[in-house]
């Protein structure tokens, strides 16, 4: 079956929210936007592309950083309105240094740093 970007459900913004998610560990990674164009993107070179908003340009991941991503698999969930993306991570998928972005864990009223910095 053939796959269209343009099928999947975009916020007012044109935007989709996609999560990234290290192959073999499961470990999620980092949460970032894309457009049609970038899922385009993503898909025709295999390197993970996002939709910067504060630049309003595409972001290659890791196209500075040298922390690439690789796709492995695109899944769309049930609503078609989040994308996950498996990938193969190179390098801190946080732009803090650290392999998450999801590093800060709360309990109560109570914030811990869950990971130190790479």
């Amino acid at each position: 079956m053939s796959f269209d970007p343009a099928t999947l459900v975009y916020d007012a913004n044109g935007l989709i929210p996609c999560i990234a998610q290290a192959e073999g560990t499961g470990e999620v990674l980092m949460m970032a936007w894309m457009n049609a164009q970038a899922v385009a993107k993503t898909l025709e070179t295999g390197r993970v592309t996002y939709w910067s908003r504060s630049r309003q340009a595409f972001w290659i991941k890791g196209e500075t950083s040298g922390h690439t991503q690789e796709l492995v698999d695109l899944r769309v969930d049930c609503d078609r309105d989040c994308l996950l993306a498996v990938v193969r991570q190179e390098g801190p998928a946080c732009h803090t240094n650290r392999r998450s972005c999801f590093y800060t864990s709360v309990v109560g009223d109570e914030t811990e740093l869950m990971a130190p910095m790479v």
